[in-house]
């Protein structure tokens, strides 16, 4: 699932008015979809760098300033590494659908209210989750990853780290690893419930 602004999304390409419309999205998918018409089945959310973030709000139990779109220059021509495979970042950037731009103001102060928010709230996760990061990320910290893992009420949890990978894990050499880890955890929790 796109959330506005991101992938096939409609508006303006690397723009959010708020974090929390993606949130409101991802909640109204998870109440029509999943508990209407698939009631029953075992969900799980994915969510990378942001995404990851909006999940997290989504499912911590809690719920029930005007910015022009201008933009801020990267310091990085692309950003900041977030892979240590060449070819794999020649693909991901050239992908329409992916924005490559330098951050929106207005998306970036989304991502800093989004993420205090969640500091903030850590213990009240409980829901089962694995967490995956590299230790060499410089987009988002490893030790957030961390606190959350060692905050949250979840009793249900696991945390991988990989030391010297960047922030695009499914992007780095390794990603096949990456992936065999989380369809592990994945097969992991669906035996469990199939031993219910």
């Amino acid at each position: 699932m796109d959330w506005i602004g991101h992938g096939g999304s409609d508006g303006v390409h690397g723009y959010v008015s708020s974090l929390d419309h993606a949130v409101g999205d991802l909640k109204e998918f998870l109440e029509d979809i999943v508990l209407e018409e698939n009631h029953g089945l075992p969900c799980f959310l994915f969510g990378h760098s942001t995404g990851g973030a909006i999940v997290l709000k989504v499912v911590a139990p809690i719920f029930s300033v005007l910015a022009p779109k201008y933009r801020v220059s990267a310091l990085h021509k692309r950003g900041p590494p977030v892979s240590r495979d060449p070819e794999a970042l020649k693909m991901k950037y050239s992908d329409p659908l992916v924005y490559t731009g330098p951050i929106r103001v207005r998306t970036g102060n989304e991502i800093l209210r989004i993420s205090s928010y969640l500091q903030r709230n850590l213990s009240r996760v409980t829901v089962p989750f694995l967490v995956l990061h590299g230790t060499a990320d410089t987009i988002t910290d490893p030790r957030a990853s961390q606190r959350l893992y060692h905050a949250s009420m979840s009793t249900n949890k696991s945390i991988k780290l990989y030391d010297g990978y960047l922030h695009d894990l499914l992007f780095e050499p390794e990603r096949d690893d990456i992936a065999n880890d989380i369809i592990n955890w994945l097969s992991a929790r669906l035996d469990v419930l199939q031993r219910r």
